[in-house]
């Protein structure tokens, strides 16, 4: 059995997230003041979304260019002066429009500007003197590192074209191509290896503190990864991809639920589990060891994958069209938990869950989760409702897939805003103000051992703080809090008081 998880609460929220002068979050500044505020207000978990590169859209579940890289956008070039890479008086702050949205259009040529810049000094100092950090870092990573830096200096000789589109030879690895471009490409390469040994340097640094400070981190496993990635591009036979045109056969997605009446075409590839299988899972253990390097626990994201996938043709233009396939759940977990031992991992469960996947969820005591926002449509026996919960869950007033709190009380239905008031013992829905702390001290109050808060609903944000919205694929993934003195004294001593008040 895995460990049960201690009673405590955390706080969702991305690194792109944080305030800083460059126009997205970094690991800087902005980091380090939030997880002093995550200790003072009593929190113990803080938790993030996948960390990978990202491309087209930006979502980290469905557009990332790698699995285990981490996004180089997320570096603080405050942190790159005090390494002397950069000089702190050329660092020039990036203007924006809305400092509560990232503009990547305007931030990708403002930061890789100076990455680059960085790089050329890094250059200079080898010529100096050898790193021994750097060669460590790359010879530690090199069975993904390799591949990755010679996929991303490909991608960008091809001007970002998917893959499949590139020359023949390439698409399919042809050895030979590979070798003349491996050395052609020489400099840019040598350059994606330096944007990740310094991502994961400054992402170590950052953990160390969170770490110290009593903060454990919950990392998150999106279950698919990218067609347009290093993973797909070295690794076809893990995919179920048409051997000539190397075009995935199936896509993923799910049918038609709460969020979309087409159901979410993902268009992600589909795993070839077969292969896996006769692989003991290697590539899929690899990930999970990727991401404990990174966080102190794993969410998996839609787990319901593990017992049965929604498969979609790769024809198809929504997700209506699709059937179940059987995935070996058991068998997977039982090798993942071989290599690792306890298993520390929280199960995204939402969705159509059937008993089968809260069987494989059980099995494993792996924690599932329940939303505040999805408990009052319906009656007394909606699952999402506090009084169906037991100790071994985690409950969210909402995830990132979801509006914030007052952006759900604004658009929820009459009854459900009754049936909210009826069972937290208000006469009716006009009596509730501030439904963001209601919602707060509903989570932290229940049996669930584990309560995450997104920050929006912490700084009484409405509906244009929202993260990620499933059923429109444009403009998500850009919400970032303006700045660090949000974070007050007092909005952290109600929180400590309430953290005590349930045992948190």
């Amino acid at each position: 059995m895995t460990m049960l998880f201690q009673r405590s609460s955390g706080i969702l929220l991305h690194p792109t997230s944080f305030p800083s002068q460059h126009g997205i979050g970094d690991l800087g500044k902005s980091a380090y003041e939030f997880i002093d505020f995550l200790q003072q207000s009593g929190y113990k978990l803080w938790q993030i979304l996948p960390l990978g590169p990202t491309g087209e859209e930006h979502s980290p579940y469905i557009m990332n260019y790698s699995t285990f890289a981490g996004n180089p956008l997320m570096i603080s070039l405050e942190e790159l002066a005090q390494e002397r890479l950069l000089e702190t008086e050329e660092i020039i702050p990036l203007e924006e429009r809305d400092p509560n949205q990232v503009n990547f259009e305007a931030v990708i040529p403002h930061k890789t500007l100076y990455l680059k810049k960085a790089y050329t000094r890094f250059q200079e100092q080898l010529d100096q003197h050898p790193s021994p950090g750097f060669e460590k870092f790359c010879q530690k990573h090199a069975s993904w590192l390799n591949d990755y830096a010679l996929f991303m200096a490909l991608l960008e000789a091809h001007g970002g074209q998917s893959w499949n589109n590139w020359e023949p030879a390439l698409a399919h690895r042809d050895p030979d191509a590979l070798k003349v471009k491996t050395e052609e490409l020489k400099e840019a390469i040598a350059y994606q290896k330096f944007l990740q040994f310094i991502f994961f340097k400054q992402w170590e640094k950052l953990r160390q503190y969170s770490n110290k400070k009593g903060i454990k981190i919950i990392g998150d496993i999106s279950i698919y990864v990218c067609y347009n990635s290093v993973e797909v591009w070295s690794n076809p036979n893990l995919f179920q991809l048409d051997s000539e045109t190397l075009e995935p056969i199936y896509i993923a997605g799910v049918p038609p639920d709460f969020f979309s009446e087409t159901g979410q075409l993902w268009g992600n590839p589909i795993y070839n589990w077969e292969e896996l299988k006769n692989t003991k899972f290697a590539w899929w253990i690899e990930r999970f060891k990727a991401t404990l390097e990174y966080a102190d626990y794993v969410r998996i994201d839609h787990f319901r994958a593990f017992e049965a996938y929604w498969r979609v043709p790769g024809y198809e233009k929504n997700a209506i069209k699709g059937e179940w396939i059987k995935a070996p759940g058991y068998e997977f977990f039982d090798t993942l938990k071989q290599q690792l031992g306890d298993l520390p991992v929280l199960a995204e469960d939402l969705g159509i869950i059937t008993p089968e996947v809260e069987q494989l969820r059980d099995h494993y005591n792996f924690p599932g989760m329940k939303i505040l926002q999805f408990a009052f449509g319906g009656d007394a026996n909606n699952v999402y409702l506090p009084h169906h919960y037991i100790q071994n869950c985690l409950v969210y007033t909402g995830t990132h897939d979801n509006d914030t709190a007052i952006g759900w009380w604004e658009t929820a239905s009459p009854a459900e805003k009754q049936h909210f008031a009826e069972y937290l013992g208000y006469a009716s829905p006009d009596e509730i103000t501030n439904i963001n702390w209601v919602l707060i001290r509903l989570a932290l109050s229940s049996l669930a051992s584990l309560a995450i808060i997104p920050l929006q609903d912490i700084l009484n944000l409405g509906h244009d703080a929202r993260m990620n919205d499933p059923s429109h694929n444009h403009g998500n993934w850009r919400w970032r809090y303006q700045s660090s003195e949000l974070l007050t004294q007092e909005l952290s001593d109600r929180l400590f008081k309430l953290n005590q008040l349930y045992s948190r």
